[in-house]
């Protein structure tokens, strides 16, 4: 027996709000009843899709351009996620009770920005390996047995949580904890990244005193760099968000909130990963080590008599 959610005391018959047997309309039940108390903007979430679909196009048109099939895969897989995520809130407009568009638009925005790290992960491992991957904390290698795997975790337990809110008609607490342990997983797992990401830029500025990073090196990283924070920020907001759960949440019902910090967030780190993009900096030939001379500090032991 599926568990569903009743109106409101006082609800017109009795009528059922949220659930796969939800049978609530805005002709029947009043907006506050549902679970967002408001309906999308549809220019928003509207404006949202042409945005993810202009960076699927230039992403494949990158991809193809610098032959980075992995990274452009990655990429477009996202963008489609995110328009599925946001044709459901266009439902949501026409139907705010709605249980299918509302657990669609859960899911799927949920989950998107795991495609985008997964591109990050390899580009810096990439990126390690072409410059200098001697100086590295860690074998560039480590970057997809660490990342990539714990990627698909939280992409799992994300997907995994929204699965039990479907079938518990997200009246299960279940659901939102195994969806907030994916997302914290992936809060943790971006900040240890960004702290070995930084970590090797300060070593190899260190062990090269000649500046190799060049202004096409430097947007470069500016960009990726600037793609992991707008990622972390928007992973950080939805943890706090879930933390009340879908019902009764006062998190979940700022629509404002919501734009800035998931939809601006998100989209922005899409379109820095166009100069953030690994074919900005690998030919599609490149096969030789980049690697320069490093600079050895001199040993302050070895003064002289």
């Amino acid at each position: 027996m599926s568990t569903t959610i009743p109106g409101p005391p006082g609800s017109p018959g009795g009528l059922i709000t949220f659930g796969p047997n939800a049978n609530c309309t805005l002709a029947l039940c009043p907006i506050e009843y549902s679970v967002y108390k408001y309906r999308p903007s549809v220019p928003a979430n509207a404006t949202f899709v042409a945005l993810f679909g202009i960076s699927i196009f230039v992403h494949v048109i990158l991809g193809i351009r610098w032959r980075q099939w992995n990274f452009m895969a990655l990429m477009t897989l996202g963008g489609l996620v995110e328009i599925g995520g946001y044709a459901g809130r266009l439902i949501l407009y026409n139907n705010p009770f709605s249980f299918g568009g509302f657990m669609d638009q859960i899911v799927l925005i949920t989950t998107a920005p795991v495609f985008y790290t997964a591109g990050i992960y390899i580009t810096l491992s990439k990126t390690i390996n072409y410059l200098a991957p001697e100086i590295s904390r860690i074998k560039p290698e480590l970057f997809y047995w660490i990342f990539l795997p714990l990627d698909i975790i939280c992409l799992i337990l994300q997907a995994a949580g929204g699965a039990i809110s479907v079938v518990t008609s997200g009246n299960s607490s279940t659901g939102v904890d195994i969806a907030m342990t994916g997302l914290g997983l992936q809060v943790g797992g971006l900040f240890f990244f960004s702290v070995l990401f930084i970590d090797y830029l300060a070593r190899y500025v260190r062990k090269k005193p000649e500046s190799p990073l060049g202004t096409r090196m430097r947007i470069f990283f500016g960009f990726l760099g600037a793609a992991i924070l707008l990622i972390w920020v928007r992973c950080v907001y939805r943890c706090y968000e879930l933390s009340k759960g879908y019902v009764h949440s006062d998190l979940i019902t700022d629509q404002g909130l919501f734009i800035g910090l998931e939809g601006v967030l998100v989209i922005t780190a899409s379109y820095c990963l166009f100069l953030g993009h690994p074919g900005f900096i690998f030919s599609r030939n490149e096969v030789k080590d980049h690697s320069l001379p490093m600079y050895e500090e001199p040993d302050s032991s070895d003064s002289k008599a």
